[in-house]
């Protein structure tokens, strides 16, 4: 019997959440280090090889959601009106991704779970360092989308690259405040979000003091 195109590739599809979800279900229960991929196949009854199809390494799959988060930022960012300034953009575009966000996670896994992985990568210090590196290309990516919908050169005006690395600061200490705090939901890291993001430009100013 031939399988037509879309039922593959919903089969696929299954498959490589199937993956994320027990991976994400091991990493945060017995930690990332000592969990393997052939533990994580295994416990989704397929082959090695069928994992690297998918993942090209443990890391990847560590961070399958996260991407997904990422992507769907950078999609809003690309959507926001362009009489927005480089601030309002960036910071409407975070919060409107959040607010949909919940939805689009527990597609593929639980919400807990995802919540439970991020506090896994900023205590893991295998996770925390790719997850740097991945933070730099991701500013990068967003300078560019910046200096895009600008009218700017980012080689040549430094604007783009340094209102993004403030933004990108805001948003790793809110991580990092979210991730120790007693409330672990989607809903209070939007709020931490905005509420340090409507921050930013005063902490730019000159001065503080009056």
């Amino acid at each position: 019997m031939t399988v037509v195109p879309g039922l593959r590739e919903r089969k696929k599809q299954r498959t490589r959440d199937a993956l994320i979800r027990v991976a994400l279900e091991l990493f945060t229960t017995q930690g990332f280090e000592r969990t393997t991929v052939d533990e994580i196949a295994d416990s989704v009854d397929v082959s090695q090889r069928t994992f690297f199809r998918y993942f090209a390494t443990k890391e990847d799959v560590a961070f399958a959601v996260q991407q997904m988060v990422e992507e769907r930022f950078v999609r809003a960012l690309g959507e926001r009106p362009p009489e927005e300034g480089p601030f309002d953009a960036m910071r409407n575009a975070v919060l409107s991704a959040w607010d949909t966000i919940g939805e689009a996670i527990a597609e593929v896994v639980p919400v807990e779970l995802y919540l439970r992985t991020f506090q896994l990568i900023e205590s893991t210090p295998a996770l925390l360092a790719v997850h740097l590196r991945r933070s730099t290309e991701m500013e990068e990516t967003i300078a560019r989308l910046i200096a895009e919908r600008e009218g700017l050169d980012v080689d040549e005006d430094p604007r783009p690259r340094i209102a993004v690395a403030a933004f990108s600061g805001v948003m790793r200490v809110t991580g990092q405040l979210w991730g120790r705090s007693e409330d672990p939901t989607l809903e209070s890291m939007r709020e931490l979000t905005g509420k340090y993001l409507d921050h930013l430009g005063p902490a730019l100013a000159q001065r503080w003091r009056a």
